[in-house]
């Protein structure tokens, strides 16, 4: 369930792998700061700065496909968790990230790869909204190009 982004108090129910959870996104309920960053763990992973307020953490990683965790103030003043690919070279090195995408998206295009690990990913926001840290919320943009 989530909030829709529209100034009202509606819910709305909406199904990974579909359409409509292209336009979600996880908003967390506090700015991302050095001491709450480890309340965000994954995996047994941290998120790391990669530029003044935005930070990265691997969520999947295999020869053929790669998701991670984009943390920062991507809309208005709410920080939220987006997702992007990211250019693996030598192995392990990052050289780069694509645009990052919402957190529905992301999630789906991992339920098309894994769809256990996809389940794991959407337990882990589940796990932050009950524990109050963030929420779903809808966006509502038109996508600029379908993959």
């Amino acid at each position: 369930m989530a909030d829709k982004n529209d100034g009202s108090n509606d819910e709305v129910s909406v199904v990974p792998g579909t359409d409509e959870f292209q336009k979600m996104l996880f908003k967390l309920n506090k700015p991302v700061t050095q001491d709450n960053l480890g309340d965000l763990d994954y995996n047994g992973s941290r998120l790391q700065p990669v530029q003044d307020d935005m930070y990265a953490m691997p969520a999947f990683v295999t020869d053929d496909f790669n998701l991670f965790f984009i943390v920062s103030q991507l809309v208005e003043d709410d920080w939220v968790i987006a997702f992007s690919t990211a250019t693996i070279e030598n192995g392990n090195e990052i050289t780069d990230l694509s645009e990052p995408m919402t957190t529905g998206k992301g999630l789906n295009e991992l339920g098309q790869k894994s769809p256990a690990d996809a389940n794991k990913l959407l337990k882990y926001f589940n796990t932050l909204a009950e524990a109050n840290r963030g929420e779903w919320r809808m966006v509502e943009r038109p996508d600029s190009a379908e993959n």
